[in-house]
């Protein structure tokens, strides 16, 4: 189209010029005049035309030099600000995370202690207690990035206060030197089906855990308080044969030590079974000498944990523990003599959660402690059991609340009554309201 306006405009010059030439031979051949006025009309009109032909031209200039403008600017957009730093891009592959756990507990009995006995963490009777509060380091070990990973969970309150209460010091000065370390170990992952730890960790037996969060019941049951212990330090190493079972070896110093008291270790086994995703069974097993530098009598614990979960709203759980001893003071004919002892009990538990606010708990147990090894009374068989109801309510956000009645009972006077008046009696019945609040840096990325 440029091209057709540029030749208009030359062919309108040439017929000026033309028109122009023919007036002047015209008047020099006839000799005549030639009518000015009709000249002049002629060359406002060329003009004019001219004026209209440039308009035009400028016209489509701008048209043309338009999508070139805006195609330029689409090619050089702004430059974007720089993005806000965000927690997740500071830690990397780490990962930081942990909870408060507080509560006020009542005990029906009104022990003068202002103690529940024969319970683990929620001890407290007519007031209001700090159960744990709990920091944890992770970076787990990855097979595409780094092999070495690392854990370290540091915990405050009477929760710590109970696990660690038997560690000893390296020398005699000391006592509880990991007072406020609840687990402390390295990760490393030798291909994809291999990991090794080394360090401080929690059991493997046991349904429960230590962090009531991650329980159906507030409180914890008989047979994590009795049957088994709180942690080991050592070395592990799991091997995954498939997604439906792995084995992991143990070799440790011992039951809730991380300086050990003798020369011999603790050995065992875990056996984790998953057949789908409803089912799942882990079979733990442990010995290894576990008395004050003797290392010829051995301590065994057999522990089984079944998990079936229906549906995705109903849930059940049983768990059993089996320990075996043999320790001095149990003979009354002869106390220094060594006798065979040992434990047993189950544990049953149910949660039904009809949405993501609410959810309810049972719990029943049998505890026999055959000769009160664990108990602390040897030589005296004691038989116990509890019944604990949990309600919980997620609040704002990670909030959650828990209220819980239970009732333990024994076929002995063994819970405190008032101040003693009327002596121990066979059971007693507390309420406890539990606060937990959650926290991880995983949240942000």
């Amino acid at each position: 189209m440029k091209r057709n306006s540029v030749s208009r405009f030359f062919a309108c010059g040439a017929l000026a010029l033309a028109l122009g030439a023919s007036s002047v031979c015209y008047a020099q051949t006839a000799g005549t005049s030639t009518d000015t006025q009709d000249l002049s009309s002629r060359i406002d009109a060329l003009q004019k035309q001219l004026t209209e032909l440039r308009s035009q031209m400028e016209a489509q200039k701008a048209a043309a030099a338009a999508p070139a403008t805006a195609n330029a600017a689409v090619s050089r957009p702004a430059p974007a600000a720089p993005a806000a730093p965000t927690i997740g891009g500071l830690l990397g592959p780490t990962t930081l995370s942990g909870f408060v756990d507080v509560y006020y507990g009542y005990n029906s009995n009104q022990p003068s202690s202002r103690q529940t006995d024969f319970r683990n963490f929620d001890i407290n009777s007519g007031q209001f207690g700090l159960n744990m509060i709990e920091l944890v380091a992770d970076k787990p070990a990855d097979p595409a990035a780094s092999h070495l990973g690392y854990h370290v969970a540091l915990g405050f309150g009477q929760a710590m206060n109970i696990i660690n209460s038997g560690e000893a010091g390296q020398f005699a000065s000391e006592s509880n030197f990991d007072q406020y370390l609840k687990e402390g170990y390295l990760e490393y992952l030798a291909g994809k089906k291999l990991q090794i730890n080394f360090g401080k960790f929690v059991t493997p037996a046991g349904a429960e855990v230590i962090e009531t969060k991650d329980n159906f019941n507030y409180s914890r049951g008989l047979l994590f308080a009795l049957a088994i212990p709180y942690f080991h330090f050592g070395t592990s190493a799991k091997y995954t044969f498939n997604s439906k079972f792995a084995l992991t070896g143990y070799l440790m110093n011992g039951w809730n030590n991380s300086v050990d008291n003798n020369s011999g270790k603790t050995t065992g086994f875990s056996a984790a079974f998953t057949p789908n995703s409803k089912w799942s069974v882990t079979q733990n097993y442990l010995v290894g000498p576990e008395q004050n530098n003797d290392n010829t009598h051995f301590r065994h614990l057999l522990d089984t944990v079944v998990a079936y979960n229906p549906t995705a709203k109903l849930s059940f759980l049983a768990n059993y523990d089996y320990g075996h001893d043999d320790v001095q003071n149990v003979s009354t004919v002869n106390p220094l003599l060594f006798s065979p002892v040992w434990w047993s009990g189950f544990a049953g538990y149910i949660k039904y959660a009809p949405n993501d606010k609410w959810y309810w708990a049972v719990r029943g147990e049998y505890y026999n402690d055959h000769n009160g090894l664990t108990t602390g009374t040897l030589g005296t068989e004691d038989h116990l059991s509890e019944f604990t109801f949990t309600l919980q309510r997620m609040l704002a956000g990670k909030l959650m609340s828990r209220l819980e009645y239970r009732r333990d009972m024994s076929d002995h006077n063994i819970f405190p009554y008032r101040a003693g008046q009327f002596g121990p009696v066979d059971h007693q019945n507390t309420i406890t309201l539990g606060m937990v609040y959650a926290f991880s840096s995983a949240d942000a990325k």
